[in-house]
């Protein structure tokens, strides 16, 4: 039975707390191994289900931001301490603010750490940060990138040779088999960086006669007031609807025909492969990064050059008006998305972690 500790802040609802989560079921459901949880907030909140059987370890103090110098030495004691104590056999550690921390914390303890970095990966996260992971991360036993950038990136960045790209594993949601609708959907937080002013651009410009635009995600910065102003100049605002933070997705991934996505900057975008295992004729900007790890275009869904406003027009428009040409992206890409079942991916993880 293998002792794999998995390292993260909190377990709250979020991208990379899902995965965490699904690979502690997962290696412990598919391999009975010991799996232990260490979360470095004792407040850290647990959104996710996870069997009793997994241990979650948290420190027994509050980290006080007014002390924070003290407060990172007694949390890194804390897992230093902990790691040596269950002497795992591989240790986990996600988020780019915190491998660094987690590489720190077992420097000369001789453990495998393995991390990985879940935003975009050229993201500046300020002097101190960046010169910790090129110090720090070649000292990990491996690390794993979600998309190709990423693993270009940190071979330039880190030198390191043992470097493993695994996407993360998809959240599928239920297919149901009745009539589609003429929506295009738009699913993610309300950002600057999600470029939603250029999709309503887009949208205007196109043949949308008899055509809505669904855009979920919540309100975060009040980005909102802007874009909905922004849909009244375009005389558009009668066509858009802004749903809001929704928790059940699947009704809006089934009634949908095309899903249209504009982000300037991802890590790897996990609404763009869920709408892909939907079933959804997928149109995305080609970002830094993941929609090119994603869609093969012209084949399960069209790429368009960041900004190109004019060729994402073009193509969107060539989806509005060929039903065959959806269904042939959407049989394709619930193909593709196969390859992204937890099952694989958690097997390629688990894998990776006892080499």
């Amino acid at each position: 039975m293998k002792k794999i500790c998995l390292i993260l802040p909190d377990l709250h609802k979020g991208g990379m707390e899902r995965v965490m989560a699904e690979l502690a079921c997962y290696f412990y459901a598919r391999h009975k191994s010991e799996i232990y949880i260490i979360l470095l907030l004792n407040h850290a909140k647990v959104f996710y289900k996870i069997p009793p059987e997994v241990t979650i370890i948290r420190p027994s103090f509050a980290f006080n931001n007014n002390k924070r110098i003290i407060s990172t030495i007694r949390t890194l004691i804390f897992v230093r301490k902990t790691v040596k104590q269950l002497a795992p056999d591989s240790i986990l550690s996600f988020g780019e603010t915190y491998n660094s921390f987690v590489l720190m914390s077992c420097l000369f303890t001789g453990f495998n750490v393995f991390v990985s970095d879940r935003s975009r990966p050229d993201k500046s996260w300020g002097f101190l940060q960046e010169k910790l992971r090129k110090i720090l991360y070649p000292g990990a036993r491996g690390i794993i990138s979600q998309t190709t950038f990423s693993r270009d990136f940190l071979i330039k960045e880190t030198g390191h040779k043992n470097i493993l790209i695994i996407p993360n594993p998809i959240t599928y949601l239920v297919n149901h088999s009745g009539p589609k609708e003429n929506v295009i959907l738009n699913v993610g937080r309300i950002i600057k960086s999600k470029r939603l002013d250029l999709l309503l651009n887009i949208f205007s410009r196109c043949n949308n006669e008899n055509w809505k635009l669904w855009i979920v995600g919540e309100n975060e910065t009040g980005l909102q007031t802007i874009l909905s102003e922004q849909s009244k100049e375009l005389r558009i605002s009668d066509k858009v609807i802004f749903w809001g933070k929704q928790e059940d997705m699947s009704r809006f991934y089934n009634i949908s025909k095309i899903f249209a996505f504009t982000s300037e900057s991802e890590g790897l975008p996990n609404v763009l492969l869920e709408a892909m295992s939907a079933g959804l004729a997928c149109i995305s900007f080609d970002c830094i990064a993941g929609p090119s790890d994603l869609i093969q275009n012209g084949e399960n869904g069209f790429l368009v050059d960041l900004y190109d406003c004019n060729d994402y027009v073009y193509k969107l428009n060539k989806l509005i008006s060929d039903d065959s040409l959806q269904q042939y992206f959407s049989t394709n890409a619930k193909s593709k998305s196969q390859e992204f079942d937890i099952n694989i991916i958690g097997e390629k993880y688990y894998n990776f972690l006892q080499s």
